[in-house]
């Protein structure tokens, strides 16, 4: 996929595991976001091909299917959690025929990501954990099978980032979602069941946190990505060196 004179990402192919969470993890600036904004059909100026769930991205189709959550957490301040899902229900769900539907599918998102004691409260008042569970809420709207999560956990102190993980983790076991959840914190590379380990715009393994621990004969994810990292560059190295 080219982005202007550069190539941002390179010939990506791979699947993530219905009712499981992937984890997109590499630096900063490896086209982690680049990659997501593409999967949901928001990223401009690029050129190249993309299928999702069986569609081009961005497929009018797809709009109901995948949910998105940015890495600023995206609402208004002057509305409440309720007004705020109410809005978003109905772009996604027009009509007055489907009125009753949209209520229960925003009580539902508030229960989901547990802010029923907060749901009238403005979310300009909100805790920064708060608001990131505002923006999930709205991307659950409409039960999405695919949940693409940018960074969700940035900025957040190791309690709510505790919280947040162990919802995504019940969203995944309780509706069978797939979730693709990026990040540069390798320590979150442990809650995921798999993996993608990214860096300059392509990949570098697809496999489980166990996998990739044993195959490169490491302690952590951590270590595991910069041996791989490592190993890419010798790689390289050697390509470029004339003999």
């Amino acid at each position: 996929m080219i982005r202007g004179p550069r190539t941002v990402l390179r010939a990506l192919d791979f699947t993530v595991p219905r009712g499981q969470i992937t984890g997109l993890l590499g630096p900063s600036g490896c086209g982690k976001s680049t990659l997501m904004r593409s999967i949901v059909g928001t990223q401009a100026k690029v050129t190249g091909t993309l299928n999702v769930l069986g569609h081009p991205a961005g497929h009018p189709t797809l709009r109901t299917r995948i949910g998105y959550v940015t890495q600023a957490p995206s609402v208004y301040d002057d509305l409440t959690v309720r007004q705020n899902l109410d809005y978003f229900a109905a772009i996604l769900d027009p009509g007055r025929a489907a009125a009753t539907r949209r209520h229960d599918d925003v009580t539902r998102a508030i229960t989901d990501v547990d802010l029923t004691t907060h749901a009238d409260s403005l979310a300009g008042n909100l805790s920064g954990g708060q608001r990131s569970r505002v923006s999930l809420a709205v991307a659950l709207l409409g039960t999405p099978e695919l949940l693409v999560l940018d960074e969700p956990t940035v900025g957040l102190d190791p309690v709510l980032r505790r919280d947040l993980w162990a919802l995504f983790h019940d969203i995944a076991a309780s509706r069978g979602a797939t979730l693709l959840i990026s990040s540069h914190v390798m320590d979150e590379a442990e809650r995921c069941h798999r993996l993608l380990l990214m860096r300059e715009g392509e990949i570098l393994a697809d496999d489980t946190p166990e996998a990739l621990r044993t195959s490169t004969g490491s302690d952590t994810v951590e270590a595991a990505f910069l041996h791989l990292v490592d190993e890419a560059a010798a790689t390289a190295h050697q390509k470029e060196t004339p003999r």
